[in-house]
């Protein structure tokens, strides 16, 4: 196996965490982060109220500009002053909008962060499910 496996189900799952949860945008588009006033949010911020992710808070999500309520991508960012990893879902953002969340989330020396897009392929190993 070489890269990455973009599963189908993997898409699904996310989906219907979205689906069942409630959205809360508690950062609008242009707001400053709470800490640093230099940061803008380039899109909608905000969270699934009912979820836990791994830094046990609800799931983070970047709402953008176009309807949408499936899941087209996340972001998966690396903190080396929280000593954290995170997951971010990313949902109806245009593809300039998705180039402004990597810029906003890779503007510091100290948090680097990745975007996978969604994919459609069912591996191998699932074919039963």
């Amino acid at each position: 196996m070489s890269g990455l496996e973009n599963n189908a189900f993997f898409w699904q799952k996310l989906d219907t965490l979205f689906l069942s949860s409630k959205l809360v945008i508690d950062r609008p588009r242009n707001a400053a982060h709470y800490k640093y006033s230099n940061l803008i949010y380039p899109v909608d911020y905000g969270y699934l109220s009912d979820t836990m992710g791994s830094d046990q808070a609800p799931i983070d999500v970047f709402r953008g500009s176009l309807k949408s309520n499936q899941i087209q991508a996340i972001v998966v960012s690396a903190d080396i002053l929280k000593k954290d990893c995170e997951v971010k879902l990313l949902i109806g953002c245009s593809e300039e909008e998705e180039r402004d969340i990597l810029l906003f989330l890779n503007q510091t020396e100290f948090q680097k962060a990745i975007l996978v897009h969604r994919g459609n392929e069912v591996p191998e190993w699932a074919q039963n499910d």
